[in-house]
């Protein structure tokens, strides 16, 4: 599609408020009890990891895929071995509904669990988050918990087996779940939810279909940048997205050409923990917004959704980002330091529109309907703002001109 042109046509007094919020939000971050889960190198160690937190009763929520591809095996057995139990949940679905949460929670309980492992791509850690959320707190429905710091309890021993290197699920305070009955997408945020280890281990991945590591590569990938665009961020979330960028940029395509690339899948994973630790505190932007709605509706997998947009959106935010987006494309080697801002941003965002070229990944949304183009823009705009700290604001209306691009006719 043609690059969308930057219009600014939010009610002002929005604006101001807009911006007071996400200010409040940055000069309290130093005050939150932020944290990064304690990384795991192979799945085996996880057992003496659960011992040691005083629980011998699991509960595994993976996916059906996961589960045809035996990689749970390994855990499984390390389990079985250490004398431990585990009960597995294994029908969580590309962007979970409310009704795989409950069936999860209620195996939880029927078995007597003590701690959830969500092992899986960014769906199944969802999954498993809510399912600690219901567990602790069986009287409160999902959707009082939707916003921010609504959880409210101690969850049980939380653990995350990322068998991507995308969602960077394993490292947020985060889960994004779907109402079963209005199809609608919304997000959990909370810290209770950043689970307590993160297992990193490069074997899981080395299945992952081409296709599914390059979209959630990019996944990782629009991560970092919109952390690091955005005006909440701080000396190590920018740090963190700098590091992510030049890791993927470096081992994408090797991943890609050679899934039993070890080297390559291991620094995809540290990509993604990075990228997910420094959206977890400096959050993401409107891609993230158009992203949830598409997923919510159509069932669009998010990886593949944000790797569609990322460009649009930043060709989108203009000036307002050309600075931090040639700091990336220096960090990915593809500016020097005496390329002009403006030339080094649209370098960025050329190679984006490169990678995703490379990787077959198209430029529009099939499943997209233009009659529901004002409904998604309006949970769009519910879901960034006030939230998103993004380089520049935009209303339901001016969001809706993404959706307009993304129409196969708009090719």
């Amino acid at each position: 599609p043609p690059p969308l042109l930057r219009t600014t046509t939010m009610n002002p007094v929005q604006q101001i408020c807009c911006r007071a919020f996400q200010a409040a939000l940055r000069l309290a971050i130093p005050l939150l009890p932020y944290r990064r889960p304690e990384t795991v190198e192979r799945v085996e160690d996880l057992p003496a990891i659960i011992r040691a937190r005083g629980c011998t009763r699991v509960l595994l929520v993976t996916d059906p895929g996961v589960m045809a591809l035996g990689l749970t095996r390994r855990l499984e057995e390390s389990l079985s071995l250490a004398g431990m139990f585990c009960a597995v949940y294994d029908r969580t679905v590309a962007n979970p509904t409310t009704v795989q949460v409950e069936e999860a929670r209620e195996l939880y309980l029927e078995r007597g669990c003590q701690a959830i492992i969500g092992f899986g791509g960014g769906s199944s850690m969802d999954c498993a988050k809510a399912a600690a959320i219901r567990a602790a707190r069986p009287r409160k429905p999902l959707s009082k918990c939707r916003g921010i710091l609504k959880v409210r309890a101690r969850l049980p021993l939380l653990i995350a087996v990322p068998t991507t290197a995308g969602t960077g699920s394993e490292t947020t305070l985060a889960a994004v779940i779907t109402d079963a009955d209005t199809r609608h997408k919304y997000a959990i945020n909370d810290f209770p939810l950043i689970p307590r280890y993160a297992v990193l281990d490069p074997a899981i991945t080395v299945s992952l279909p081409p296709a599914l590591t390059a979209s959630t590569g990019m996944d990782a990938l629009t991560h970092a940048v919109e952390a690091y665009i955005g005006r909440s961020t701080t000396r190590d979330t920018r740090e963190a997205s700098l590091t992510a960028v030049r890791l993927i940029f470096e081992n994408l395509d090797a991943a890609y050409a050679d899934g039993n690339n070890l080297t390559a899948r291991r620094n995809m994973l540290h990509a993604s923990y990075l990228a997910g630790c420094a959206f977890t505190k400096s959050y993401v932007g409107y891609v993230h917004a158009v992203a949830h709605s598409l997923g919510g509706v159509y069932n669009v997998p998010h990886g593949r959704a944000n790797a569609v947009i990322l460009p649009m959106v930043l060709e989108a935010y203009g000036p307002a980002a050309h600075r931090r987006l040639a700091e990336l494309a220096r960090a990915a080697g593809i500016a020097g330091a005496d390329v002009p801002a403006p030339e080094a941003a649209g370098r960025f965002i050329q190679a984006v529109k490169d990678m995703k070229r490379r990787f077959g990944i198209g430029d529009t949304i099939p499943e997209l309907k233009r009659a529901d183009i004002p409904r998604l823009a309006r949970y769009a705009a519910r879901e960034g703002n006030p939230l998103y700290p993004v380089p520049v604001l935009m209303d339901a209306g001016e969001r809706a001109r993404f959706y307009e691009g993304l129409l196969e006719e708009s090719v």
